[in-house]
């Protein structure tokens, strides 16, 4: 301990009689302790420096006292009084000098800075606590309450006599920009009640409670040093300031924090409108104050760096500020506008006397689905093709036909509806309008007067083509907005701004493919209630994450087409209904995956799509070995099913042609074919063949193999037998340790591992004989993959087949996981390993998703198994079944999916090894191709399932989709459908850096700027 430490901790024992470590925290101007006491407990120690107002700091003891009081539950740290029962004593530092010292409860959690994620749950609940707390400081009242310093927001003007400090003319003219937006909203502000506020929630005020995969929960509010009477909106706007910057989605961010506040602490439109100006005003004074702190310490970089977050929301072009206002708004459940809740009224007063939009009623009209869930429209959902778009919907018939508002969709494939860098980046996929189809050339009749707002011909790919959009008063003077696209350009000649269009005019007709953006005649018909932020360029489809926004600003225009709500309104199948009714319907211990889980019902190629459209990228499964939904298998399944279905009691040459096909990749001592439903009933198949040739019943396997589900192959699946609740080890069964060369017993600097590896199946053999039950055969997943997407050390499986069939048993290769080019340079994983197998299993990704598995062997072993019963499976070998899975083997090769494995499997490798090498919890990286594993570790170095539960999930979080896997579930396992490309690769990698950061392995971030500026000591940085 220090000279300084040791003096303060004196003090600290005898004037509060508490022992304790004392530990310095950063203070710009004041001294700041962490102070750990004997007992446990620990506080903050504050030395204010001299000369300190006491005033400042008697308000900020008598408010936290009040917070105390009046509000018990919010996270504020108490003020312990000293032995004499004083809460701020004038005590001598180590020079004799007199400095007021206090001392706090030291809260838990770490700064907001620092928590991740910052979700909007967390924001919500961060609004939430800033609402409760001005609510309890309502009635606090302290004469240095009145401030004139430069962190007050009502008197931020005084940064206009230094813009001129700021380097270059764009950034210039956006502070002035702020500045004068600003001024339009100060007499509003002053007219507000004032009160006292924090003001200052700043990222490093705000402490969270929750590691990894814990709740978050706001556990602190602390540094009460800028305390001031202001408007309570201020104390919003600030903390909006903070919780924008770099956060991927700022908009929803702000949104999220605006509505916790309003949960808590009420608000009226008119503080709703002022936060925008305000939030941006304050990053203004940031960025200003900073600029000038620069000319003062020229060589600190610290202060021009610490700009950068606010100059990158303040340049944002994606962010639209003015949508910003009604998205409050929204968040608050208040109408977007002043007079959109009186539009509603009046259009719901009339509904039953518009005008008919077609000419005639649309009440029996019916309604088709372009839906995720009931529509394969298109087939590929990122690349809607000309052809298709003319042909949506043909299945409901050329006549008139209703299409749903509200209604996700994969038809909006243009990368404009993408929001990111991404195919599983968010995109717009809701529909916010009615559609109505009709021939081409239909004319439309206004449902009621208004006069044309805008008129054009919208002829990009796939756009609006002619489009009018009408605007419309209520008698009371309200204003609204109809949208009518897709048309015939030929109004665009007729009508021009400001013309009047009565109701019941025909004003425009419906266009053809070749008129109207390409798309199957129609009109979206669209009721906005503001364009504030659209002007012209409506969208006509939202991000179902921001539904609460365009639900408002674009409500089911039923009621303008004389229709029921109900009738047009799209209600998607509820993912928590469907969960709810599986954990009713279905067996407990039937697993989901994620803690959240999630609903998929569209797929392609390696992204799935939920319920509402949003894209997944699929780097976990499998099965789809080809990918989702090709094209080539649906026409194949189709085609067969049109013709017949049969088994293997008559022949067929689809059969004959699937074995050649399969024997044609394999060794030519492997001649006789088995096709069954599934990998499960093939290595049970195996089981038999292997008894049937040797005469005997032991098995040797490795630990924690996985085989299949049923009575038999549990039986040689450690992992399903050693599980919890599991059946045991059968004492025909031995288990041998897998020969992993990270954590095993014989690690990757030993160069004679595969053999020792390898020796271990020795007393295995022994233990079998000895029990009588003889040496049936060995089988192994080729590199054990729920034993943690395992690479043998290369040699391993030669040596331990000799050994194996020495003792008289076969060699058994389970190749559901690695077979069919998912290794890229290798067909088969027993090619890389240099071994010949006696049996080959395949399973899952040999039908793509089709029940289909095939084991394959010797013609020895096959003609031993022939002496016994009949061997037949009545689904196995179908026609459909060879068909489908032929065509996945001439996939693979003829769009050159094992080569594509090879390049992408690279490719991630590389990348997992950047990260293997900046982050200390991946403790080791392997595979080849796409089968690839990631182990997570604690600090130590052991298993943490923790850090990989929490990653998974993350991923998840952010669209994709990966599993996890080993002894204690700590190996992220990454194994997509073969067509994954660069692009994806490159996902994967960007995202698991950013997850991999919020599990704190990355450096640690710089103070904020505001910390270093405001010199309250807070010690917070």
């Amino acid at each position: 301990m220090t000279d300084l430490a040791e003096h303060w901790s004196s003090t600290l024992r005898r004037v509060w009689g508490i022992d304790a470590e004392l530990t310095r925290l950063d203070g710009e101007y004041d001294l700041n302790f962490k102070a750990d006491a004997a007992n446990g407990n620990s506080y903050v120690f504050k030395v204010m420096r001299p000369g300190c107002p006491q005033g400042l700091v008697e308000m900020q003891v008598a408010a936290l006292a009040h917070l105390r009081d009046a509000a018990p539950g919010l996270p504020f740290p108490d003020v312990i009084p000293t032995l004499d029962d004083k809460t701020l004593p004038a005590l001598a530092d180590d020079t004799g000098t007199e400095r007021l010292c206090w001392l706090q409860e030291a809260l838990p959690g770490r700064c907001y800075a620092k928590s991740f994620p910052k979700n909007q749950n967390l924001i919500a609940k961060l609004g939430r606590v800033l609402g409760a707390t001005d609510r309890a400081l309502e009635r606090f009242e302290h004469a240095d309450l009145e401030r004139d310093f430069k962190w007050d927001l009502t008197r931020a003007g005084w940064i206009a006599e230094h813009v001129a400090t700021i380097q270059g003319f764009e950034r210039q003219a956006l502070i002035q920009e702020i500045i004068s937006d600003f001024k339009k909203v100060e007499a509003k502000l002053a007219a507000l009640p004032r009160q006292a506020i924090h003001n200052d929630a700043n990222d490093y005020n705000i402490l969270v409670e929750g590691e990894l995969g814990d709740p978050r929960r706001i556990s602190g509010l602390i540094d009460l040093g800028d305390m001031c009477a202001a408007p309570r909106i201020c104390e919003l706007a600030i903390a909006g300031a903070y919780v924008v910057l770099d956060h991927p989605k700022p908009e929803q961010a702000l949104a999220a924090l605006v509505r916790g506040y309003h949960s808590a602490n009420r608000l009226s439109t008119e503080e709703i409108d002022l936060i925008w100006p305000l939030l941006r005003m304050r990053l203004a004074v940031s960025v200003v104050n900073s600029t000038l702190m620069a000319t003062e310490t020229p060589d600190d970089p610290y202060v021009t760096i610490s700009q950068a977050p606010a100059w990158r929301f303040l340049e944002n072009p994606a962010v639209n500020g003015a949508l910003m206002s009604p998205r409050l708004r929204a968040a608050c459940s208040l109408p977007v506008t002043d007079g959109a809740q009186r539009v509603l009224d009046w259009i719901e007063e009339h509904r039953g006397s518009f005008a008919p939009l077609m000419g005639e009623p649309l009440d029996d009209a019916p309604m088709g689905s372009l839906s995720v869930e009931n529509s394969t429209w298109p087939q590929n959902p990122f690349d809607l093709q000309l052809d298709e778009a003319g042909r949506i919907g043909e299945e409901y018939g050329e006549g008139i036909w209703l299409g749903y508002w509200n209604e996700p969709r994969l038809i909006y494939a243009e990368k404009g509806f993408r929001k990111g860098p991404w195919k599983a980046s968010d995109r717009r996929t809701v529909h916010i309008a009615v559609d109505v189809f009709a021939p081409a050339g239909t004319p439309l009749y206004a449902p009621l007067s208004g006069r044309v707002e805008v008129v054009e011909n919208r002829d990009n790919h796939l756009d609006y083509g002619g489009v009018v959009i009408l605007h419309h008063e209520t008698p009371q003077g309200d204003v609204f907005y109809t949208l009518y696209g897709h048309l015939d350009p030929e109004a665009c000649d007729r009508l021009k701004p400001g013309d009047p269009v009565a109701q019941g005019a025909a004003f425009c007709k419906l266009g053809d493919k070749y008129q109207n953006g390409g798309w199957v005649p129609h009109v979206h018909f669209q009721l906005a209630l503001t364009t504030a932020g659209m002007q012209a360029n409506w969208p006509g489809v939202a991000d179902p994450d921001e539904l609460e926004l365009w639900h408002a600003i674009c409500p089911n225009p039923a009621a303008l087409l004389n229709l029921p709500d109900s009738k047009t309104r799209y209600e998607p199948v509820d993912r928590r209904k469907v969960l709810e009714q599986r954990l009713n319907h279905f067996a407990p211990n039937l697993s989901l995956t994620y803690d959240e889980p999630v609903m998929l019902l569209r797929g392609w190629k390696h992204h799935l799509f939920d319920e509402w459209g949003r894209p997944y990228l699929d780097a976990y499964n499998n099965v789809p070995h080809v990918g989702h939904a090709h094209p080539r298998i649906q026409a194949v399944a189709a085609d067969q099913l049109k013709r017949m279905n049969s088994n293997t009691r008559y022949l067929h040459p689809a059969q004959v042609a699937f074995a050649e096909k399969i024997l044609s990749k394999l060794p030519d001592h492997l001649e006789v074919c088995y096709f069954v439903n599934s990998g499960t009933e093939a290595n049970e198949l195996a089981l038999r063949l292997a008894r049937a040739h040797t005469g005997a019943k032991g098995m040797v396997t490795p630990d924690h193999g996985y085989h299949g589900n049923t009575t038999g192959v549990i039986d040689i699946s450690a992992y399903k037998f050693n599980a919890p609740g599991g059946v045991g080890q059968s004492d025909w069964v031995e288990l041998v340790e897998v020969a992993d060369d990270y954590r095993g017993s014989f690690g990757r600097d030993d160069p004679e591992r595969a053999q020792k590896f390898a020796d271990l199946v020795d007393p295995a053999i022994s233990a079998l004989k000895s029990k009588g039950h003889g040496v049936a055969g060995f089988i192994a997943e080729t590199f054990p993959s729920v034993g943690g997407q395992i690479i043998p050390p290369k040699g391993y499986l030669p040596a331990v087949y000799e050994k194996i069939r020495a003792a008289g048993g076969i060699c058994i290769a389970d190749e559901v996981q690695t077979g069919l080019g998912r290794l890229g340079d290798h067909y088969f994983g027993f090619e890389h390993q240099g071994a010949s197998p006696d049996i080959v299993v395949l399973g899952k990704p040999i039908g793509n998703g089709h029940p289909l598995g095939v084991l394959v062997t010797t013609r020895a072993i096959a003609e031993s198994f022939a002496k016994g019963p009949e061997f037949f499976s009545t689904f196995g070998g179908s026609t459909l079944s060879c068909r489908i899975g032929k065509e996945v083997l001439d996939i693979v090769d003829e769009e050159e999916l094992q080569d594509n494995a090879r390049q992408m499997g690279a490719r991630l490798m590389a990348g997992l090894r950047d990260l293997e090498r900046d982050f200390t919890c991946l403790g080791d990286v392997r595979g080849m191709g796409l089968f690839i594993g990631v182990e997570l570790v604690a600090p130590d170095g052991s298993e943490s399932t923790e850090i990989c539960r929490y990653v998974k999930n993350r991923m998840r979080d952010h669209r994709i989709l990966i599993g996890s896997e080993g002894p204690h579930d700590n190996i992220l396992k990454i194994r997509p459908p073969l067509t994954i490309e660069a692009e994806d690769v490159d996902m994967i990698l960007h995202v698991l850096r950013a997850v991999l950061t919020e599990v704190g392995d990355a450096p640690p971030a710089p103070a904020h700027d505001h910390c270093q500026a405001h010199g309250a000591g807070c010690g917070c940085c």
